[in-house]
Order: C-alpha cells, then structure tokens, then sequence
C-alpha cells in the first residue's frame, strides 16, 4: 500500500493567510498542517508517500519534510501540480508512483484524530476497487453526501441542496490501481476540473466500492479560516490533556 497526500491548489479560501504561503505549511497548533496527514498514513503502516503540491511555493515543502527522516522515512517523493485542475486530475500525476500498487490518498489539509489502521489491512484485503470513510456531519450540504441503500453506497452527490443523509464523504480515499484509467476516463466539470467525487461514483457503478463510518475526529482545516481556528482549537485541548496525564 502506498500513501499520496494531495497539497495542490492556490488556498484562496484562507486568504490572506496564503498570500506567501501554501495553505497545508499553516500552523496547527504546534506543527505544520501536512505533519498531520504524514502521520496519519505513518500509523497505519504505510511508508512508502509522494506529496502532490503546486504553486509559487512548492519548494517550501521540501525544505521543511526533506527526505522524511523526521517521520522515520527513508524517502518521500514528490510530484508538482501545474494548475488547479482538481483532486482526481492530482491521483493521476501518481500515476507512475502507484504503478500496480493499491493506495490511501489523503487531503492534505484534512485531520483525524483517530486511526485508519484497521481500515487500511481490511483493504489490502478487498480483492479490487475502492473503499472511502463517510462521517455524521451537521451540515452535509457543504460536502459531497453519500446515499446509502442495504449498507452499500448507491450514490454520492456534490454538495447537495436537500442532502439526502449526513454521512459527509471525508478527504481519506482507498484505491486499486485501476484508479488511473478512471482518471483518464472523465471529463472536467462545470469549475474546469476533474472531481474526486466522479472517481468515487464510477466504483459504485462497477460495484467495486466500501465503506467504515470514521468514529473519531475529522477536521477539514482548510476549508475556512474557521475551519482552520476550530482544527488548532481542538489539537490544542488535546495537546493540553496529554501533558496533564
């Protein structure tokens, strides 16, 4: 299994915050925001991890993850993303790094506070397709929304006006190697770019997609800048409870 971290995209949504900086180099709470996706692949066993970053300031990750010795790497690959032109046109720059191999793609911008170790083996064992995390949101039409039937997803829809539940598809995607024709298969959308939502429902198509409920926290830090406050808010309380015990 291998591991791609997506760090692409101008972060205009965190303006002026990323006026000189890639939003994923933004402090959460004491580390820089992509330590977190780094570590969350690190723990569920996976060590072999290219980064797909772009803009002005991609150079900036390699001066801070070097080769990944500080994560216990012996190497981390990186791959650079020319122009916004979406998640999935970004898993298709891995095209040569995934080669046969299955892969955990994760924004990088997304935190958890909770393993996907066990998730990660139950697909190493999945004999094909893709298998993502949904989780119980308050507001899912923010997000793309998964319909589930007889505990199996028929559907996932973009950001939907009347969600038909609020099981939000998070930034943590499990695929075969397949996964690159599929990519090469779509179309841009309406915003000019490939969507990962569009990968995702081509699995269900072909029947070949799981699913786990994610039971601990998920924080999409870069969505906002209250989004971005809410992660450092709640990495902090975490931080503060673990030096007391």
């Amino acid at each position: 299994m291998k591991g791609l971290i997506l760090c692409g995209g101008l972060g205009t949504r965190l303006f002026p915050l990323t006026k000189i900086t890639n939003k994923h180099l933004l402090p959460v709470y004491d580390k820089p925001m992509v330590y977190y996706p780094i570590s969350t692949l690190i723990e569920a066993g996976i060590h072999e991890i290219m980064i797909v970053t772009g803009g002005n300031n991609a150079g900036d990750f390699l001066r801070l993850l070097g080769n990944g010795s500080e994560f216990g790497l012996k190497h981390i690959n990186y791959t650079f993303q020319e122009r916004e032109g979406g998640i999935a046109e970004a898993v298709g720059l891995a095209e040569h790094f995934i080669g046969d191999d299955k892969v955990t793609v994760i924004l990088g911008d997304n935190i958890l506070d909770g393993s996907i170790k066990k998730a990660v083996q139950s697909f190493e064992k999945q004999k094909e397709g893709a298998k993502i995390f949904l989780k119980e949101v308050k507001d899912p039409a923010q997000y793309g929304v998964a319909k589930v039937e007889d505990e199996r997803i028929v559907e996932i829809v973009e950001k939907p006006k009347n969600p038909v539940s609020n099981l939000a598809v998070i930034g943590v995607y499990m695929y075969d190697s397949s996964v690159i024709d599929i990519v090469k298969s779509l179309t841009p959308s309406k915003r000019g770019e490939l969507e990962i939502t569009d990968v995702n429902n081509a699995y269900i198509k072909k029947g070949q997609m799981t699913y786990e409920i994610f039971k601990g926290w998920w924080g999409d830090a870069g969505a906002s800048v209250d989004a971005l406050f809410k992660a450092n808010e709640y990495i902090r309380e975490k931080e503060i409870k673990k030096a007391r015990n």
